[in-house]
């Protein structure tokens, strides 16, 4: 890098690291915590999830009839088997929302032995879920996750500002060891950094939208089944329930046609005559996500991860390993070395900054009017590709905005000031 940009670099990744250090703070801290939940959850809810292994079962459709029986008049919405011996059946219900009430049963025997709250699709359990949301938003709702998608927007540019002051810094030779440390735990951590940042937008507020309409303009999206069943000559307003036993013919024609999966979930129709929907959730590697639709007896509909656009698998990889859940506690283990390790970047961060600020002020950044030393066709340059970044990261592009007004606010009294002290002494002293 030339000394000609190296000054507005390390003034605007200064800047930067300092007001989006407490959001990287926070997202890295629960990032880690999310990252735990699965070993957490098991004990926390052991009474609902194991039961004693067994290596018989009565038939899926007593499970659900006895599911059903402890919630009278309640729709059911969704079945996942018992994946393995020794773990429970659920069953799911209607409810507002995302959250779902769950009712957990022995497979053995068809014995209920629980039930509580699941959510979203994934189908977590109450304690990830308050984690993910503190996460995600806070617990703030909406409003709240303008924070996570700050802290999104932004660490991708700090962590690739932090490389190039790394290798300007070091081919001068005048690193300190504190500073060496941060750089040392930055480089370690870039590429989590990067793909933490990508896939986190995925799932902002308004970066999402642009990436999900981008997906959709290049043809990335996840296919969907679209099989719906035979229903001509049903009343939608009156509908004919579904019948549970109808859950074992279901299941044994999505065997049969492939869904070999230990997780699986089954969707039941809202009427009789239309498909179920049956897909494999098993996010671990190899990912098994093929999914059928079943309607009177036969397969109607298929989609089969192999034939996914190679965007929407990685897709998929991307937002799995994002969650810890592609390569079972080995990614876990990744989550957590990288999100303390984005702890302590911040922690040295704000320690470098501490050490070097004078008795007065903020701090002690490179002084303004840097960005006149740079080339004017490379400025030109970047600002384009600025305002195409803040674009499609609004976020990011709003806050860098907000940022250049207040620093030529802060930069205008800082200049008035000097030139009222200045005045004084240049006035003529009378007589």
């Amino acid at each position: 890098m030339t000394e000609s940009w190296r000054g507005l670099v390390l003034r605007f990744h200064f800047y930067a690291g300092v007001l989006v250090g407490p959001f990287v703070l926070i997202a890295a801290l629960t990032g880690v915590l999310y990252a735990a939940t699965p070993q957490l959850e098991s004990w926390l809810y052991a009474d609902q999830l194991r039961v004693p292994g067994s290596t018989s079962s009565v038939p899926l459709s007593e499970q659900v009839k006895a599911a059903v029986a402890t919630r009278p008049g309640d729709q059911l919405v969704a079945i996942r088997p018992a994946p393995e011996p020794g773990a429970t059946t659920r069953v799911l219900f209607a409810s507002d929302g995302d959250a779902r009430p769950t009712v957990f049963v022995n497979p053995a025997d068809a014995t209920v032995v629980g039930e509580l709250m699941t959510y979203g699709t994934s189908g977590v359990l109450p304690l990830r879920t308050t984690i993910d949301q503190v996460h995600r938003n806070l617990l703030l709702g909406e409003p709240g996750r303008l924070y996570s998608e700050l802290a999104a927007s932004w660490l991708w540019v700090v962590a690739l500002g932090g490389v190039v002051l790394w290798f300007s810094r070091r081919r001068a030779q005048r690193t300190r060891p504190t500073t060496r440390a941060h750089a040392t735990i930055g480089l370690s951590v870039l590429v989590a950094a990067l793909f933490l940042s990508a896939t986190g937008l995925t799932w902002s507020a308004y970066a999402g939208e642009n990436v999900a309409d981008l997906r959709k303009a290049l043809n990335w999206t996840t296919p969907a089944l679209e099989g719906g069943g035979d229903h001509a000559g049903h009343d939608m307003s009156d509908p004919i329930p579904v019948m549970p036993g109808e859950v074992d013919s279901v299941l044994a024609h999505a065997r049969s046609a492939g869904i070999d999966a230990g997780l699986i979930e089954i969707t039941v129709p809202p009427m009789a005559g239309m498909a179920w929907n049956v897909t494999e959730i098993d996010r671990s590697w190899p990912t098994q996500v093929d999914a059928v639709a079943i309607a009177g007896g036969e397969v109607v509909d298929q989609v089969r991860f192999a034939d996914y656009p190679l965007a929407a698998k990685l897709t998929r990889w991307g937002i799995d390993l994002h969650m810890g859940v592609l390569f079972g506690w080995p990614n876990q283990l990744l989550l957590l070395v990288f999100g303390l390790g984005l702890v302590a970047l911040v922690v040295l961060g704000y320690r470098i900054w501490w050490l070097r600020r004078p008795t007065t002020g903020f701090g002690r950044p490179v002084p303004r009017g840097q960005w006149r030393k740079v080339p004017r066709a490379q400025f030109v340059a970047v600002l384009v590709v600025a305002a195409a970044v803040g674009w499609f990261i609004p976020l990011f592009g709003l806050s860098l905005v907000a940022f250049l007004v207040v620093d030529a606010v802060v930069g205008a009294r800082a200049r008035r000031r000097r030139s009222g002290e200045a005045a004084p002494e240049s006035t003529p002293v009378a007589g």
